[in-house]
């Protein structure tokens, strides 16, 4: 008998798929046409025949000043965006000298405490040209608004800036754990990031809603596309329940997606997702601009995929999931570097990522033609099962109270922690095969360059943001700060305060715990 073969959702393989897998599938409503409703080929009528995907890498490391260096290397080498990685003392609130972020600063990504850090961070770089996203959430109003800042102050018009702020508070309470404030009020700046950027930033997209981290902490596919779509569903309900029209919020709303080694189940995993959004925005939300309907998304390669055992072969793993991104029909891409399973990328690793996608653009003829895999039997046919498991998840998410009543029930958090465990229960077994760990290992292995961290960085940025505390008017901070501390305790929007105290040189840690002491913090 024939081994049974599955997707990593557990969606059964059969061996060969004829057209009787397909009776009764109208290709004019499950496919359409690339451009139109539903979107199942893609948002383009042309797609990379008109204009290549945006090669994104995402970087973000030490000091300001070694960030803005790396930017400007993948830019000449051919990078078409920036997108940039903080800290965790950044990104849960914390300034560079604050005792809990010893040991932390700069490590995963930039420290930036204040506008000192922004200039040296976006120093030479043509903001009114270059689109940059930044990967932060729960002080994402705060590096917006810094971004912005620095962007006045060299004379770029704020209506030419265009960019990403991932601003998804709900994948952190169940993926990542870079949260403060409680889900609640956590919903409340991000529909106040929403009203503002529709006033002063209207290119800015104002949301990057991410199924990346919720794979990277475990989930499958289908969980992957029903979760996220589930705090998309919030994301929209609390932007309507505050006053903003649908099509609005719709218009400037994204999503970040994850790429792993299966290439079919991830290309139908791209395809359905877009699928799924035209009509939830259209049936559910009664959307009508023809932008609230598409999902323009940014895919990156899956970080959890890559091995520390035989790192050269995270190369194909790659290349693998870029060319499924792009299947896939992605609007940006970041490739990761071979050798993230051990630190940040090298210069080297960093480079092949980068060529990996170039090759891929104008060597491998996929972006010749629009979803060169639509219509396939094997491919449609899984586009259709992976899309339904996911209509059912979002069923009995709808049932509990939407999605943030289903991360304070623990469901989320329960569903994507047994995903993983039977993952690991597979690969310890041998069921899952992953090469160089428990197949085809090696018994040496060779040494391979790991990026070097800088143990004198971490102490320059303390240095500077006291000397940033010590050279400014400190009587002018403090009364900026109790202004964000009044709106916070008010229904005003929380931004315009916060873009004043920044101006006056408040650090990100003051305002981050202003907001603390009025709004509290989460604790699980």
């Amino acid at each position: 008998m024939a081994e049974e073969r599955a997707t990593d959702s557990g969606i059964r393989i059969r061996p060969v798929y004829r057209p009787g897998d397909l009776d009764g599938w109208d290709p004019s409503e499950r496919l359409g046409e690339p451009g139109e409703p539903p979107f199942t080929r893609g948002i383009h009528p042309d797609m990379y025949r008109g204009r290549p995907w945006t090669i994104r890498q995402y970087s973000g490391f030490g000091t300001a000043e070694a960030t803005n260096e790396r930017w400007k290397l993948l830019l000449a080498a051919g990078s078409t965006g920036l997108s940039c990685a903080f800290d965790l003392p950044t990104q849960m609130g914390y300034d560079s000298d604050h005792p809990r972020s010893e040991g932390e600063v700069g490590r995963v990504g930039v420290a930036i405490d204040s506008i000192d850090d922004m200039r040296l961070l976006l120093d030479g770089l043509p903001l009114d040209q270059v689109t940059t996203s930044m990967t932060i959430n729960a002080t994402a109003a705060v590096l917006l608004l810094l971004y912005q800042l620095v962007a006045e102050e060299r004379g770029v018009d704020p209506s030419l800036l265009g960019g990403t702020v991932q601003n998804d508070i709900l994948k952190e309470y169940v993926a990542r754990g870079t949260f403060i404030f409680p889900p609640r009020p956590s919903m409340r700046i991000v529909t106040d990031i929403f009203a503002y950027c529709r006033e002063h930033l209207p290119r800015w997209n104002t949301i990057s809603v991410s199924g990346y981290h919720i794979r990277e902490a475990g989930s499958t596919a289908v969980q992957e596309v029903a979760f996220t779509l589930a705090n998309a569903v919030a994301y929209v309900q609390a932007a309507l329940d505050a006053g903003l029209p649908v099509d609005a919020v719709g218009a400037r709303l994204s999503f970040f997606w994850n790429a792993h080694n299966n290439l079919f189940e991830e290309v139908a995993k791209f395809r359905a997702a877009r699928r799924m959004w035209a009509r939830i925005m259209a049936e559910r939300f009664g959307a009508s601009d023809r932008r609230s309907l598409v999902m323009r998304f940014h895919t990156q390669t899956g970080g959890s995929t890559l091995t520390a055992q035989q790192p050269d072969n995270n190369v194909a793993r790659v290349t693998l999931q870029s060319l499924a991104a792009v299947l896939g029909g992605t609007q940006s891409l970041h490739s990761n570097g071979f050798d993230e399973a051990l630190g940040l990328p090298t210069e080297r690793a960093a480079r092949i990522a980068l060529r990996t996608q170039q090759i891929i653009a104008h060597e491998s003829g996929v972006a010749d033609t629009v979803d060169p895999l639509g219509g396939s039997y094997f491919v449609e046919s899984l586009t259709d099962e992976l899309e339904a498991a996911a209509w059912a998840y979002l069923e009995r998410i709808d049932a509990m109270g939407g999605a943030v009543a289903a991360i304070e029930a623990g469901y989320v958090q329960d569903e994507i922690e047994q995903a993983a465990y039977e993952h690991a229960k597979a690969v310890d077994r041998g069921d899952k095969v992953v090469v160089g760990v428990n197949r085809f290992s090696d018994d040496e292995t060779a040494p391979v360059e790991v990026f070097p961290i800088d143990p004198a960085g971490a102490a320059r940025q303390v240095e500077r943001v006291r000397a940033t505390r010590a050279s400014r008017d400190a009587g002018a901070v403090e009364a900026a700060l109790a202004d964000v501390a009044t709106a916070a305790r008010g229904t005003a929007n929380l931004l315009p305060p916060m873009r004043e105290a920044l101006r006056r040189r408040a650090t990100l840690g003051e305002v981050s715990d202003t907001l603390r002491s009025e709004l509290g913090v989460h604790r699980p």
